[in-house]
């Protein structure tokens, strides 16, 4: 942990020490999300309705951006808890339980009814149990959320345009290898660091939830912004284990229903702006195209069986991903 993300921790405990005068509980959420992009605006929701409906009893403070750090590092002072609260994708959680790998592969899902039905399945409540038991990380709560697609410095029409693209992707391995396997480069760029990356030719593509990518104003300088739909994410409110345990049942409660009413707004948000953001790209000189993705998720299905006996996620896990309704 860096000197400032250290001074920051100590000042925060010491802002949380003179909240107990006004409130029962005080405790940090976290976030690693963009200013303004729908996880920043879901973590705020849900912060505002917890202070809103827990008045004297309990107080959250949101420290917004990266300024502790990008989501894997907030994710681990989670984990010692430095940090009581996070949200954002689901999916980096995967560092830590392999069977989360499955929810961030490309072209798994066809609908946010299946990204819901694999929320309902026991394949995903084994998985945050796992997380649960052996992380010391509750998810609090779920819910479908944006769609990522690519953007690039040249034209994107086919599977063959992906050929040797330098590619920025997140730290997930998963990510990493659909973007192997579509052809592309993969480079491990910091989200802040893309934009500047993009606009040198460090890389020529990157991808992300739309809103994310509009915020981070990727289409400035990447001008083709291609529907490939690739990843439906499921967005996430997460707390540490031991502090949620030391509440008592009616703040446990309230941060239960207030995690769920925050990603049940984030769905619907996401839902109504994901057409008029496209179109804010549009027409601010970005070219937004569809492309066939039959081809992409031929290719992606090839390595299922690879991906599986590498133990990426647990053998024939896809294949019961697919067969949910």
């Amino acid at each position: 942990m860096t000197i400032r993300r250290t001074i920051l921790l100590a000042g925060l405990a010491l802002l949380a020490g003179t909240q107990m005068a006004r409130a029962e509980v005080s405790a940090v959420f976290g976030g690693a999300d963009p200013l303004e992009g729908v996880y920043d605006r879901q973590n705020r929701h849900f912060v505002e309705l917890v202070n809103e409906r827990g008045k004297d009893e309990i107080e959250l403070q949101f420290i917004r951006g990266e300024q502790l750090g990008n989501d894997v590092q907030v994710i681990e002072q989670v984990m010692t808890g430095a940090v009581q609260f996070y949200g954002d994708d689901l999916s980096f959680f995967a560092n830590w339980v392999p069977e989360l790998n499955i929810a961030s592969w490309g072209f798994l899902f066809r609908d946010n009814a299946h990204v819901q039905a694999f929320i309902d399945s026991p394949i995903f409540t084994d998985a945050v149990e796992k997380l649960r038991t052996e992380e010391g990380i509750r998810v609090l709560a779920a819910a479908p959320g944006q769609v990522r697609v690519l953007v690039a410095t040249r034209p994107i029409a086919n599977l063959d345009d992906l050929a040797g693209l330098k590619m920025r992707v997140p730290e997930i391995r998963t990510y990493l290898t659909l973007w192997e396997t579509l052809g592309t480069a993969p480079a491990r760029v910091a989200w802040g660091e893309t934009f500047l990356g993009l606009s040198t030719g460090v890389v020529e593509g990157a991808e992300g939830g739309i809103s994310s990518l509009y915020g981070a104003k990727f289409h400035e300088a990447a001008r083709h912004v291609v529907r490939t739909d690739h990843v439906r994410i499921i967005a996430q409110i997460s707390v540490n284990e031991a502090w949620f345990q030391s509440q008592t049942p009616e703040i446990q409660e309230l941060l239960t229903k207030a995690a769920q009413d925050a990603v049940r707004w984030q769905t619907e948000t996401v839902t109504a702006e994901q057409a008029q953001t496209l179109e804010k790209m549009a027409a601010e000189g970005a070219t937004v195209t569809e492309i066939d993705v039959a081809p992409l998720r031929e290719r992606s299905e090839v390595a299922v069986q690879k991906l599986e006996e590498e133990g990426f996620w647990p053998k024939g896990l896809w294949a019961q991903v697919q067969a949910l309704n």
